[in-house]
């Protein structure tokens, strides 16, 4: 053995890296270099301690982070670290299932079912037990095996405790599910991490070869473990006890897909001799945004406890912004990235829009793209080409378009009317024989006699329904017909059967009919065509830019869950409105506030030198203009580190700290329709006289004229410079008007 050539690390980091002889905790904090103490201390176990490389194992959550660990695990040491077991927890499973299978009942070759294997078996056993769908939604039953299962609940205890008829259903279907895999010599993801654990259980001179095999086990974000995974690492560490655990449990956001914070704050517990370490030197953010991290993330209770530093000197302050909506919201922060871009300090790369929600994207994706502010949306698609988006809209462009197939084949097909594989081709075939669109020929089926009558029927019925919807499309506005289809079809409840995911991808029509809405009151006055036909052309634009010009080098869009792990200079956290972020279903227990707090520190400390944290008075949700307040978590800011800021179409002073609080179950339950809060009102009314000049944002720069109503009510009558505009009344409190000092 030869010694390691010096590694960079800080006295905490190095404490931790040469600690040995006994369990260790890493509370690794923001930013503060947990992949270099992990890389170090398996280098350093190898080098120093002649620890053999097959004798360990290393495990972490992604593809992505085992490769980066092996790699600079071999940087150190100049050589592949031949034999060393690393990777996520499902790989390192699979490998030992291999070897253990027959143990099992199962060969060497079984097969591991992904999402789209199981829920097809799901389906087909629902089928054979007489459950009808509608009543046993497939992807909802699915769901609840796999919650069972990263509970650690078997079958008969499942059963045991099924109350409902859709729980027996799915005590049934559980049953029989691992049954039907095990007959096929398959596994699913849950299994993977189950079936080790029945190994160790039903074999345990297998659990005490892999004990002596294993002398070293260390664990990467371990706050991330659910119940299965950490009893898989602690029976294997428990000869040995040289279990080192790597985390952060203020980091701890993924409880909705089973991670269990608890197992980080139960860890000396069960290893009493555990020498705990705090990384708390942060190399990435500048101390204001430490400072509000820390600060946010210190109303939690259930925590370790760790304060983020660091050595940087100076630092701006974190902006708080109040917007007056989310358009609003959108065009100011596309241009501040602008004006920090252009001033030459960062290119757009450098930037970062993070949102609580995916169905969020949509407003930044539409302003960005008019501004021509290059973008792209990481890990999720954009919001124009998602799925559920993309169904409802296959409505609209049939309505527009009745000779458009594509859009035919898809709404044909949701919800699901009967019609399988060989209907379809049955009506395209005949279609293509008489030279007529789809939809034309789906009227008449009943005269295609290969058709099953059950088949004609939901075809003509189908026609019928988007003749019906087409006969006064041009006199409705594109959100009141989308709320007809979505109300018609019963989407809600369609979407809602597929369990968790749900419940965002309705939250996500719901943000296309607040697009609609927004189309239908600004219309260009250059385009003479409908709204529907301009809101679609939107749309179709947005979602085909993004699919073909997502670029690598524009501001990245995503969840705040997606961003952990991530970092960049700049950072824009949108909509920080309480029942937003926090989510209103998160408020519900204290545990589900102290994630989203989690959530918002996660958020947080992504940025490097500037950090945006924008709330709205109003967003659309729905179709409707919903009343906003500032989150909870702006309250935690210290007051010293924070500059308020307000777009153009924001009055008065921002408020955020001063807005009384209702209570929680009062939080976006009534529809905006006039004007500000009454507590404010006083003080944030803009006042106008007539002859003053204003800006609007579609309209451009123009005069005032007239003044009608008051309060809530004002209305202005503005005369605008561009003959096209003409003169309107606008409603003051939501026209996102600003003052023009200079005429035109």
């Amino acid at each position: 053995m030869s010694p390691l050539p010096p590694i960079p690390l800080n006295d905490a980091q190095r404490a931790a890296v040469e600690h040995a002889g006994s369990p260790a905790l890493v509370l690794a904090g923001a930013g503060s270099g947990k992949t270099r103490v992990l890389t170090a201390r398996l280098a350093t176990l190898i080098e120093t301690h002649g620890v053999p490389a097959d004798r360990i194992m290393a495990v972490t959550f992604t593809n992505r982070a085992a490769r980066e660990m092996r790699r600079r695990v071999a940087e150190f040491l100049g050589r592949e670290p031949t034999g060393l077991w690393i990777g996520t927890f499902h790989s390192i499973a699979a490998r030992m299932l291999r070897r253990e299978a027959h143990y099992l009942g199962f060969t060497p070759q079984f097969t591991i079912y992904d999402e789209a294997d199981s829920l097809a078996l799901v389906k087909r056993l629902l089928e054979a037990g007489g459950y009808p769908p509608k009543l046993f939604p497939p992807r909802l039953v699915r769901s609840m095996i796999s919650t069972a299962k990263n509970r650690m609940v078997p079958p008969e205890e499942f059963a045991a405790a099924a109350g409902d008829k859709l729980e027996r259903a799915t005590a049934a279907v559980y049953r029989e599910f691992g049954d039907r895999l095990a007959a096929q010599n398959a596994m699913d993801f849950d299994d993977l991490l189950l079936h080790p654990l029945r190994l160790f259980r039903q074999e345990p001179e297998r659990l005490a070869a892999y004990q002596r095999k294993f002398r070293c086990v260390l664990v990467d974000e371990f706050q991330d473990t659910n119940r299965a995974q950490y009893l898989f690492v602690r029976q294997i560490a428990d000869q040995h006890r040289d279990l080192c655990v790597v985390g952060d449990d203020d980091q701890s956001i993924y409880g909705w897909r089973g991670a269990n914070v608890r197992n980080m704050l139960d860890f000396t517990a069960d290893f009493p001799e555990t020498v705990t370490f705090r990384l708390e030197e942060n190399y990435r953010s500048t101390q204001p945004i430490l400072d509000a991290a820390n600060a946010v993330i210190a109303h939690n209770a259930d925590r370790l406890g760790k304060t983020l530093f660091t050595a940087r000197q100076g630092g701006n302050p974190v902006t708080v912004v109040t917007a007056a909506d989310e358009r609003d919201e959108a065009e100011w922060v596309a241009r501040e990235v602008r004006q920090r871009v252009a001033d030459g300090f960062h290119d757009y790369r450098d930037a970062a829009v993070l949102y609580r929600t995916n169905a969020q994207s949509r407003a930044f994706e539409e302003v960005f793209r008019r501004l021509a502010i290059p973008y792209r949306v990481v890990g999720s698609v954009s919001f124009y080409a998602r799925r559920e988006v993309r169904d409802v809209v296959a409505y609209l462009r049939l309505i527009a378009n009745p000779a458009d197939d594509e859009a035919f084949l898809r709404a044909v097909q949701i919800p699901r009317r009967g019609l399988g594989t060989a209907s379809l081709a049955s009506l395209r075939n005949r279609a293509a024989a008489w030279s007529r669109p789809l939809l034309e020929t789906a009227a008449v089926a009943d005269r295609i006699t290969e058709l099953r009558p059950r088949a004609k029927r939901a075809l003509i019925e189908f026609s019928d329904f988007i003749m019906r919807l087409g006969a006064n499309a041009g006199e409705t506005t594109p959100a009141a017909l989308l709320e007809r289809i979505i109300e018609e079809l019963d989407f809600e409840t369609i979407l809602l059967r597929e369990g968790a995911d749900g419940v965002e991808r309705m939250e996500n029509v719901r943000e296309l009919i607040a697009s609609a809405a927004e189309w239908s009151e600004e219309p260009d006055p250059d385009d003479p065509s409908s709204p529907l036909e301009r809101f679609l052309a939107t749309a179709a634009l947005t979602a085909t830019a993004e699919d073909v010009a997502g670029d690598p080098d524009g501001v990245t869009m995503m969840t705040v869950h997606t961003a952990k792990g991530l970092e960049w200079p700049l950072v824009f956290v949108g909509g920080l409105e309480d029942g937003l972020f926090p989510l209103s279903r998160s408020m519900e227990s204290a545990e589900g506030e102290e994630e989203e707090r989690r959530l918002a520190y996660v958020a947080i400390t992504r940025a490097q030198d500037r950090l945006y944290l924008l709330w709205a008075r109003a967003r659309r949700r729905g179709g409707q203009l919903m009343p906003g307040l500032p989150s909870r978590f702006l309250e935690s800011l210290p007051p010293e580190v924070v500059v308020e800021q307000r777009s153009g179409s924001v009055f008065g002073s921002n408020l955020y700290r001063k807005s009384v609080r209702p209570h929680r179950a009062m939080v976006h339950a009534t529809p905006v329709d006039t004007g500000p809060d009454i507590e404010v009102e006083s003080q944030d009314a803009p006042r106008y006289i007539k002859g003053e000049r204003v800006r609007h944002r579609s309209f451009g720069s123009g005069t005032i004229r007239g003044l009608t109503g008051t309060g809530r009510d004002l209305k202005v009558t503005v005369e605008f410079d561009e003959s096209e505009a003409g003169t309107r009344q606008l409603l003051v409190a939501y026209a996102g008007l600003e003052r023009d000092w200079d005429p035109a």
